[in-house]
């Protein structure tokens, strides 16, 4: 993917991209969450970028990271801080794929830790299901509009959310008998 393809995509959101990234085959673009499925959207529909694949979905915890050591993060580098001086504890990040032009390109989406929701994007491809599925599992991000969320590989009853910096390793949880499969 050339960067030509980020200053399209920044020239046709100018309010939703808050930044990219672009250096050694490393195209990233920081996006407002409220712009998520238009930006999406119009990635995956675009005859000029046909990114129809959707090849990973997961959440960055950067609890105890400074700002300013995050790449195409609010605060760091190019993008501007959309968040008013305090960095967001989370990234969803999307990495897309367009087969037919052999592009790749990850998309980054700040999420604070009070309010930690993103538009599902499991309309656009259906591999998101499953993958946003894992991210509310292992850590606590709630995907709205999504037909099924429920735990993944956790179950039910688990306390907490696994894969945030801050959950206590060493936390006890209750033991739930096994259910009966012939019942």
């Amino acid at each position: 993917m050339s960067k030509d393809a980020l200053e399209r995509l920044q020239k046709k959101f100018p309010q939703e991209v808050l930044g990219t990234h672009a250096q050694h085959g490393d195209e990233t673009a920081l996006v407002d969450r409220k712009g998520l499925l238009a930006v999406c959207t119009w990635l995956k529909e675009s005859p000029d970028m046909d990114f129809r694949m959707l090849t990973d979905l997961t959440v960055v915890d950067y609890l105890g990271m400074p700002p300013a050591q995050r790449v195409c993060s609010p605060g760091a580098g190019k993008a501007s801080n959309a968040t008013g001086g305090q960095a967001p504890r989370f990234e969803v990040v999307y990495h897309l794929l367009s087969l037919s032009r052999g592009w790749r390109l990850r998309l980054k989406v700040p999420v604070d830790l009070e309010d930690p929701v993103v538009p599902t994007v499991s309309t656009l491809w259906k591999s998101a299901d499953w993958m946003e599925r894992e991210g509310w599992d292992l850590y606590g991000i709630r995907f709205e509009g999504h037909p099924d969320l429920r735990r993944v590989l956790l179950y039910e009853e688990f306390v907490g959310h696994p894969l945030r910096k801050d959950y206590p390793v060493r936390q006890r949880q209750p033991l739930i008998p096994m259910k009966n499969p012939n019942a």
